[in-house]
């Protein structure tokens, strides 16, 4: 299964959105939609024509919080709603496909991954929506802790790995509480985990050291042991930032 990514670069993205477009309008103002929402694909087939027709922006709540969002139609995105609603029943559903009958969550995979794969991307799919939109969200505020509450992540660490950003310790300390504080020292020393969990990270990197000799390692081991060397270097250095070491 390959990983599905955000897009971040602006050129690929209008790129890939046009390829939306040549495959159907539907799919082109489902994707504007969930980027600039929140939304996943299976809420956005909810949607109906009045949702969005007549209108400059849309009102959404997100996940299992309910958080209340509002998403203001780009100018180009409004023209393309308005023509492609034109004709329809305000009751109808937005995204229609044979026979007018609302097209499958399967279907909307299916384009969206199709798009992709004709400009060579092979870590697009439909999380993909989601994805750009935590991205670019956290790229225009560095507001971590309220993206991991808006997405219902357990912890920023999975936030940062879900938008495909290296996690910053101390971006990610800085959001925990006083109690959670307690609560992880607490953890920490409850029968040794701490120390064990750290043990358990040095026996992984004695095994990878006694690898790097081993003759019957392709390539791509050794360029996984580099990513997986910078991202380990990266977080030390986040982690002693300000702090003397």
């Amino acid at each position: 299964m390959n990983w599905v990514a955000p897009i971040k670069d602006e050129e690929t993205l209008r790129r890939y959105e046009q390829e939306l477009m040549n495959l159907d309008t539907k799919y082109f103002i489902m994707f504007r939609l969930g980027v600039g929402t929140g939304l996943q694909v299976q809420e956005l087939l909810k949607l109906s024509v009045k949702d969005v027709r007549g209108v400059d922006s849309i009102t959404v709540y997100l996940g299992t919080r309910k958080v209340k969002r509002s998403y203001r139609f780009e100018q180009d995105l409004k023209a393309v709603i308005d023509e492609y609603t034109m004709d329809k029943d305000d009751m109808a559903p937005l995204f229609t496909g044979h026979k007018n009958r609302p097209i499958s969550r399967e279907q909307a995979y299916r384009a969206m991954k199709a798009a992709g794969q004709r400009l060579g991307l092979g870590s697009v799919g439909a999380q993909t929506m989601r994805k750009t939109f935590a991205w670019k969200y956290y790229k225009n505020t560095g507001d971590i802790a309220y993206l991991t509450h808006l997405l219902n992540h357990a912890s920023p660490s999975v936030t940062f790995r879900f938008i495909g950003e290296k996690p910053k310790v101390d971006t990610i300390a800085a959001t925990m509480t006083p109690e959670e504080n307690v609560r992880a020292r607490r953890g920490l020393f409850e029968e040794g985990s701490g120390i064990i969990r750290m043990e358990r990270i040095k026996d992984t990197m004695n095994l990878l050291e006694d690898e790097m000799e081993n003759p019957g390692n392709d390539d791509a081991f050794y360029g996984r042991v580099e990513a997986l060397l910078h991202s380990i270097e990266d977080l030390i250095s986040d982690f002693y930032i300000d702090r003397a070491v």
